[in-house]
C-alpha cells in the first residue's frame, strides 16, 4: 500500500482525534447523549467540535483525489507528497482552530485543499 493510501486511513481518523479533545478535555462528558454535550460546549472545546465536523466536510474530496490518482497511474512519489501535504496541513487547521487562529486557520484549510486539486490535476496529466 502507497504512502497517499495511508494518508487516507489517517484522515478517516483525523475526526476522532479533534473529537476526543472536545470530549475528553475537560469534566462533563456523558456518553449518554453526546450530542447535547457537544451542542453546551465552549470555547476551545466548541472549536475542537468544529474541527472534528470540518474534518468530516475535507475527507470526501481528499479521499476521491487519492484513489483517483492511483487509478490513473498518477506520479507516486506526487501522490505520496500531496497526501502527506494534506495531513500536515489538516493536523496544523485543528491546531489553528483549537488555538483559535482564525486567519492561520483559513491558509492552512486552503493549503489543505490545494493538496486535493492537485492530486485531481496529476491525475489528469
Amino acid at each position: 500500500m502507497t504512502i497517499a493510501l495511508w494518508c487516507v486511513l489517517i484522515a478517516a481518523f483525523l475526526p476522532i482525534v479533534f473529537t476526543g479533545i472536545a470530549k475528553f478535555s475537560g469534566p462533563g462528558f456523558s456518553n449518554r447523549n453526546p450530542r447535547d454535550f457537544q451542542a453546551r460546549l465552549t470555547g476551545f472545546r466548541q472549536r475542537a467540535h468544529a474541527a472534528h465536523l470540518n474534518s468530516f466536510e475535507a475527507f470526501p474530496p481528499f479521499a476521491a483525489a487519492v484513489v483517483i490518482a492511483h487509478m490513473l497511474g498518477a506520479d507516486r512519489e506526487w501522490s505520496d507528497g500531496l497526501a502527506m501535504g494534506f495531513i500536515a496541513l489538516r493536523l496544523g487547521y485543528g491546531a489553528a482552530y483549537i488555538a483559535d487562529k482564525p486567519t492561520l486557520r483559513s491558509l492552512l484549510w486552503l493549503g489543505a485543499v490545494f493538496c486535493w486539486v492537485a492530486l485531481f490535476v496529476i491525475a489528469a496529466l
